[in-house]
């Protein structure tokens, strides 16, 4: 039984399955913010958790396969060692769980803040969506709307 769970969990079904898992959350996030699922499911610890087990397994699999991670660290040496760091598929899904975690974790956190301050959410849907997509420019939207409804400008809150 584990041996056909470890086959059928390759990094490309992995992939998969983080692509389409985060899908829900977003739609959740986006669709009913306000709701008791969106509460208990979403802006909580709940999917973090499920990419940090997505992530640590995928550290497992790459570790019983001989992969240097050390290699990794490579990245702040320029950006011609980030390309060879990208075309290495173990460093890319590695990376992309952890992009669709911070992502995630952003939309949620989004989506707390604007309830503190009234904002509609059919107006938060616009810095949702972008945040899916390209997390700091969405966030930057969230933050310019944020400053007309909080009537302030709070660098550190």
């Amino acid at each position: 039984m584990i041996d056909q769970i470890y086959t059928y969990f390759t990094i490309e079904m992995i992939f998969l399955w983080l692509n389409l898992g985060v899908l829900p959350f977003w739609l959740v996030l986006i669709i009913f913010p306000h709701s008791q699922i969106c509460r208990v499911f979403t802006t909580s610890i709940f999917p973090v958790f499920i990419i940090s087990l997505a992530y640590s397994y995928l550290l497992y699999l790459l570790f019983n396969e001989g992969y240097d991670f050390f290699k990794n660290f490579e990245l702040y040496l320029g950006l011609n060692s980030i390309l060879n760091l990208f075309s290495d598929k173990s460093f890319l899904i590695l990376f992309w769980s952890h992009f669709l975690g911070m992502n995630l974790f952003c939309g949620g956190w989004i989506v707390k803040d604007s309830q503190k301050f009234g904002i509609n959410k059919v107006l938060m849907s616009f810095p949702l969506i972008i945040t899916y997509f390209i997390g700091p420019i969405g966030i930057t939207l969230y933050w310019l709307i944020r400053i007309f409804y909080a009537k302030r400008i709070n660098l550190y809150d």
